[in-house]
């Protein structure tokens, strides 16, 4: 699994998360991150928002319920053996 980190612009700090899946929905890219290889463990969608101007890749934890719902249902898919609740 790889692991990669980001940077919290608010709290400037730097977190590790190990990627799980990508997609991409609607021309929008979103991967699927955890902060454990465990079995049970908390996992994030994450939203590319980065734009052209930018030279670091811009991730944004979705919130948006409809969202959460439409792009988990694809990484189920994707990953088959992984349930994820919300």
């Amino acid at each position: 699994m790889e692991k990669i980190k980001f940077m919290s612009e608010e709290m400037q700090e730097e977190a590790e998360f190990f990627v799980l899946e990508q997609t991409k929905v609607n021309g929008v890219s979103y991967i699927l991150v955890t902060d454990s290889e465990e079995d049970d463990a908390e996992c994030l969608i994450l939203k590319d928002t980065t734009t052209d101007e930018s030279s670091d890749s811009i991730y944004e934890i979705v919130e948006d319920d409809v969202e959460i719902g439409a792009v988990s249902k694809v990484f189920e898919e994707l990953l088959e053996d992984v349930v994820i609740e919300r």
